[in-house]
């Protein structure tokens, strides 16, 4: 209608001028109902067309769409593990910050790990000290054994000497007696060494190691522990939250609740504009956003991302062949709005709709050298209309109100 009542003006009523003043025709004698198309054909005939024409021109070089929306996203209050309930520290509705606990689990079970797994750390810790004690023995061991077959050896040396100067004094039963003797002092020392590396090896690698693995398990003990205590993992507001203590609460079948980020919705809108507008959407488009939530207020805005696929195309791949008519209407292309300034969504309910508009700005292309007259002019035509969808876009933000309560009858 606005761009009906303009083109009007530049086409009907110069005509109409012409008619009254040139020709001497006035409304109600010459100009009448049934001769206006008559009389004003060429005013009427050029003012559907440039009507169409501006329309056209406005609705594609400046997109605009009512499918606005602060999308959000929740997050699940959900532990690692399923369990019951045994304490709840907050309440529906509560805002929380990140890392406040929100309930726990029961960890009777999760304790018991927690204490056999320090329990052991203290028996390694004990046979640690036995096998230090140990040690120090099994040298006082060795240099007994040593002693011993040192012994035994000055002894059988002894006897072979003299039984080298006189067979007759040394039975031949005696040396080899001796020989056996000093081959089990050997066997002794070396058992003794071999004992003590023993002992060395459990204090410096086995004993350790299996402090090592125990500490692991007690690690393990302690995360399971903690998994029992569910905390916020972002700041935000908590919905349908009415677990008690004594619910059973399932990571697979049954959230607690659901968790409101604070910033959800606040950050950028999503409009989904039509796929005629798939050449024209392009990141870092001037905006504006009007919103239900917030009226009588235009939101200057920025286009930050377009999403280069429609989401209607997508499907599933099953045991049944896809009828592309099964596909449903044509889908729209998604962009990201995000405000200019910082603050400017604050008002706006996460979810909220609203209207926005996208600009088309050739200020670029203008500056380029060497660019044609025809060129030139039909640039400037296309960010000159911007501003007519910009007054449609106020208008809009004046009306949303009336028709939401009124007309509509939604309150």
């Amino acid at each position: 209608m606005f761009e009906l009542m303009l083109c009007s003006m530049l086409t009907i009523f110069p005509d109409y001028l012409f008619r009254r003043y040139i020709q001497n025709k006035r409304i109600g004698r010459e100009i009448t109902l049934y001769s206006v198309w008559y009389e004003l054909r060429w005013g009427i005939s050029a003012c559907l067309i440039l009507t169409v024409s501006l329309i056209t021109l406005i609705f594609y070089f400046h997109p605009s769409t009512k499918n606005v929306t602060a999308v959000f996203r929740t997050v699940s209050i959900l532990p690692e593990s399923g369990g019951r309930v045994a304490k709840v520290f907050v309440g529906l509705n509560q805002k929380v910050q990140a890392g406040d606990p929100l309930f726990q689990l029961d960890s009777s079970k999760q304790e018991a790990a927690l204490e056999a797994a320090q329990r052991r750390i203290a028996e390694i810790d004990a046979q640690l000290i036995v096998a230090k004690t140990q040690l120090a023995a099994a040298d006082g061991t060795i240099k007994q054994a040593e002693d011993a077959y040192q012994q035994a050896l000055d002894e059988l040396d002894t006897k072979q000497e003299l039984m080298r100067r006189n067979a007759n004094v040394v039975a031949t039963r005696e040396i080899q007696r001796l020989q056996v003797s000093v081959d089990g002092q050997k066997g002794a020392v070396d058992a003794a060494m071999a004992n003590k590396k023993t002992l060395e090896a459990q204090i410096s690698e086995l004993l350790p190691a299996q402090r090592a693995s125990t500490e692991a398990a007690l690690a393990q003990a302690q995360v399971e522990l903690d998994k029992t205590l569910v905390r916020a993992g972002v700041a935000g507001t908590l919905q349908q939250f009415t677990l008690r203590p004594g619910d059973v609460v399932n990571p697979m079948l049954r959230p607690a609740g659901i968790l409101v980020p604070a910033e959800a919705g606040r950050v950028a809108l999503v409009a989904g504009f039509g796929q005629i507008e798939t050449q024209v959407l392009k990141v870092g488009m001037i905006a504006e956003a009007t919103c239900i939530g917030k009226p009588f207020t235009i939101i200057p805005m920025v286009v930050t991302e377009v999403q280069d696929v429609v989401a209607s195309g997508q499907f599933r791949p099953t045991d049944q062949l896809i009828d592309v008519q099964q596909l449903g209407q044509p889908g729209s292309i998604t962009a990201y709005l995000e405000p200019l300034y910082a603050g400017q969504l604050e008002g706006v309910p996460p979810g909220g709709s609203c209207i926005a508009n996208a600009y088309t700005n050739n200020r670029e292309a203008l500056e380029e050298k060497g660019l044609g007259t025809g060129r030139r002019l039909f640039l400037h035509v296309v960010d000159t209309v911007g501003l007519v969808h910009a007054m449609i876009l106020r208008m809009q933000a004046i009306l949303l109100p009336v028709q939401t309560l009124v007309l509509s009858g939604g309150h």
